[in-house]
């Protein structure tokens, strides 16, 4: 049996629509409160389970029928208020998946992140080999899906059968119109500035199909894989979507000093409506950063072929239409 956690998640409904496809019976985790994707409510092939990834008992129960496992689940916040939390569900979470794993003899694929890698030294872009440092200005983000990935290693050392990807940006058609989408948003409302930064880009349907290839080729363990269809700037990528949408490009740079004043202005309109500021000092940083990935490995070693970031660009643009 197949178990995928945060079911309901952007990345998670899409493993389990692929898996679906393939005819696989799946074991979907949620949490209590979250809405099942329309798109899968109807399949009788998925048993949906409300469970905290952090409730070790809950998933105990479970895992006497799983022998394979997606573990998408994870919180994702720049808010510093949520520091805490957010370390506790990606390290306790993923420690218990990988704890059961091991016990049950499960084969696990873990969804890690680009944030718990390091940087190239030499200004090439990152990949597999570049090791993780400590930085002042790191996200709590990034520590907590470093000190997962730990978790993984932990468990291979102690004879896990794992897999680690590690993906950059997701993007693809989200009914939800969340996370990444927000950016579609942000053009669509007419953003003026662009931040100096670049991204890797990786769109939701290859980071499914990549998972699936990797859970059934049983001959790669042990292994972690960066999955980045293409890097861009971060005013090429607010261009090419505002031309997709009819919109007028963002033209004024922000530059460091625009950005310190910015999320220090959002902190403080936020406080004064009692809600949590749209942009903070974590996420100004990684706005910033020139980031480029390499998806050198993952290519070699399967022959996969991403889609074109333009592709998934006007996949999204589409349901703006």
């Amino acid at each position: 049996m197949i178990l995928v956690t945060g079911g309901t998640g952007f990345l998670g409904s899409a493993v389990i629509k692929r898996l679906v496809e393939k005819g696989n019976a799946i074991i979907a985790l949620k949490r209590e409160s979250s809405s099942i994707p329309d798109s899968l409510k109807a399949s009788s092939l998925i048993e949906w389970i409300d469970a905290d990834i952090t409730d070790y008992f809950a998933l105990a129960d479970i895992f006497s029928r799983v022998t394979h496992v997606y573990h998408c689940a994870a919180k994702i916040s720049y808010q510093k208020q949520d520091a805490e939390q957010m370390l506790h569900v990606n390290v306790q979470g993923t420690q218990h998946i990988v704890n059961l794993s091991l016990e049950y003899k499960a084969r696990l694929v873990h969804v890690s992140s680009i944030a718990a890698l390091g940087t190239n030294k030499l200004g090439r872009p990152v990949d597999e080999e570049d090791k993780w440092e400590y930085d002042i200005n790191m996200s709590n983000y990034s520590l907590s899906k470093y000190k997962s990935e730990l978790e993984v290693w932990r468990g291979i050392t102690e004879g896990l059968d794992a897999v680690i990807i590690n993906p950059s940006v997701i993007m693809g058609v989200n009914p939800a119109k969340s996370g990444s989408a927000v950016i579609f948003d942000l053009v669509d409302k007419g953003i003026k500035i662009y931040p100096p930064g670049s991204v890797g880009i990786v769109d939701v349907d290859d980071v499914a199909d990549i998972m699936i290839l990797l859970m059934e080729r049983t001959d790669i363990t042990a292994q972690r894989y960066v999955l980045n269809s293409e890097n861009i700037s971060n005013r090429q990528l607010l261009t090419e979507i505002a031309e997709l949408l009819g919109k007028k490009a963002p033209t004024i740079a922000a530059k460091p000093f625009m950005l310190q004043i910015a999320w220090r202005a959002a902190k403080l309109l936020a406080k004064l409506k009692g809600k949590q500021p749209t942009l903070t000092k974590e996420s100004a940083y990684a706005a910033a950063a020139k980031l480029a990935y390499s998806n050198a490995k993952i290519v070699k070693e399967t022959g996969y072929t991403f889609k074109p970031l333009a592709q998934t660009l006007q996949e999204i643009a589409n349901t703006y239409s």
